[in-house]
């Protein structure tokens, strides 16, 4: 492989981008080391030097200049890392471990007196060696003008200083290959789960909605995107589903109406060809089933209309108010069933929504609860704040209701079960009542309703459930 082209792969990038960010926080921690070490090193050298000249002046202060002269003989018997030189008034050296004065004091007298000054000192090993090492140290005035340096030699400081160089060094090597390892390891697995989400993503494109992505439950970004990746599948694999199904449910459905329409078309024609009949009354029923056909297609336009944008021009509005006025609606028409419909509406129940879907919603539930309630029954409805605050809508009936089983799907569209074959409706009731739920970032519930009892039940317990209204 050419080198362009390897530099324009994803996992290499993410390898030397690895590598980037690690060698630069540990080169930047090696350092931090290296200076702390120098400047701990050189601070404590100058500590020393500064105690041995506290020592040194103040034995010259108080027992003169022949004690301080003593003390450096003593001192430079003893031997160590410090260095001396005492020279008197008229420069020439007293006594001390240097043969010579660092600094020219008589060309540039203020050289170095009471400041810190570096020098190098030139000796010979035991091997014959020339060897040249770096000092500090300080040139203090006495009284009766002498001259005392003290100062030490840092030269051990300086190897230690490159042992600790050559040391990082290494370090850093061996941190640009744990850097370079790392940064393969994690390119790798990042190539493998992408790979992995580009071949699902492939096989989507060629039609295979069954495919998902392995989730590998790390928990990082990528889990995550395989995760929402599958969701999104399995939303689209569900709504292919559902446009197939409403497909074939649309041809089961509107198939018996179509033909019974064309059967009164045309016996409509014969008869009045025949003189038999007036056409009008076929012609009226026509009409009927026509009208039903358009219902079911606006329905069906009202539900992907939700599905598509959601809830059109939400409002606030008092939840409460909309229940009692499908209440005062639905009254009647369950008397003329001979059904007891009563309701309880809590107060002040605000939410934010479509009051013409919502309304549509609660006509559906009322309007089934009532169509499958035998003469006798009970319809309530209620409207209510739950206590985890949302506001909920319900309708229970004394009907047939509907199989545990059967609960998830008779809110999909163009389902009817076979119980309900015999009454009037396309199967699209409940699933509108869905799509305004979701619309409204609410949801659906299906439950079992009061029990059968006397003939009745086991009834059926629809409850809309809405987020309240954001009132901050």
């Amino acid at each position: 492989m050419r080198l362009p082209s390897l530099l324009r792969r994803t996992p290499f990038r993410l390898t030397l981008l690895f590598l980037a960010l690690f060698v630069a926080a540990a080169g930047a921690i090696l350092a931090y080391v290296y200076f702390a070490s120098a400047s701990e090193a050189q601070a404590r050298a100058r500590t020393d030097v500064e105690t041995e000249l506290e020592a040194l002046t103040a034995v010259h202060r108080t027992r003169g200049i022949d004690a301080l002269n003593q003390a450096l003989v003593e001192r430079t018997i003893r031997g160590g890392p410090y260095l001396y030189l005492l020279t008197g008034p008229d420069g020439k050296i007293v006594t001390g471990n240097l043969s010579v004065m660092p600094f020219d004091l008589e060309g540039a007298p203020e050289v170095g007196r009471g400041e810190w000054s570096t020098f190098r000192l030139t000796s010979t090993d035991p091997d014959g060696r020339v060897q040249t090492r770096r000092s500090i140290g300080v040139i203090m005035p006495l009284a009766g003008g002498d001259t005392l340096l003290v100062g030490e030699d840092i030269g051990g400081i300086e190897e230690y200083l490159a042992r600790l160089t050559q040391a990082l060094w290494g370090a850093m090597g061996l941190v640009m290959l744990l850097g370079l390892a790392g940064g393969l390891y994690v390119s790798r697995r990042v190539e493998s789960a992408m790979g992995g989400l580009n071949r699902v993503v492939q096989a989507v494109q060629d039609g295979d909605l069954k495919q998902r992505a392995v989730i590998r439950h790390t928990g990082d970004e990528l889990d995550e995107l395989g995760q929402g990746l599958n969701t999104m599948l399995d939303r689209l694999e569900g709504s292919m589903a559902s446009i197939r199904h409403a497909g074939d449910a649309i041809a089961h459905d509107l198939r018996s109406p179509l033909t019974r329409m064309r059967a009164k078309l045309e016996v409509a024609l014969i008869d009045a060809e025949a003189g038999k009949i007036d056409g009008v009354d076929a012609l009226g029923i026509a009409l009927d089933e026509a009208d039903h056909l358009l219902k079911t297609f606006n329905t069906v336009l009202a539900i992907a209309r939700l599905q598509a944008g959601g809830a059109p021009d939400p409002k606030l509005m008092d939840a409460a108010e909309l229940a009692a006025d499908m209440a005062e609606l639905y009254e009647p028409a369950a008397e003329d069933k001979s059904i007891d419909f009563s309701s309880e509406v809590e107060t002040g129940l605000m939410i934010e929504g479509n009051q013409p879907f919502l309304a549509q919603a609660l006509a559906n539930l009322i309007d089934n609860a009532i169509k499958y309630t035998p003469a006798g029954g009970a319809v309530k409805l209620r409207a209510r704040r739950r206590s985890s605050g949302e506001i909920e809508y319900s309708v229970t009936d004394t009907g047939p209701g509907v199989p545990e089983e059967d609960r998830e799907r008779v809110v999909q569209r163009f389902v009817r079960l076979d119980n309900s074959r015999t009454e009037p409706g396309s199967g699209l009731g409940l699933s509108l009542v869905t799509a305004v739920a979701e619309a409204h970032g609410g949801r659906v519930v299906l439950d079992e309703g009061p029990g059968a009892y006397d003939g009745f039940g086991p009834g059926l317990r629809v409850a809309l459930v809405l987020p309240p209204a954001s009132l901050s």
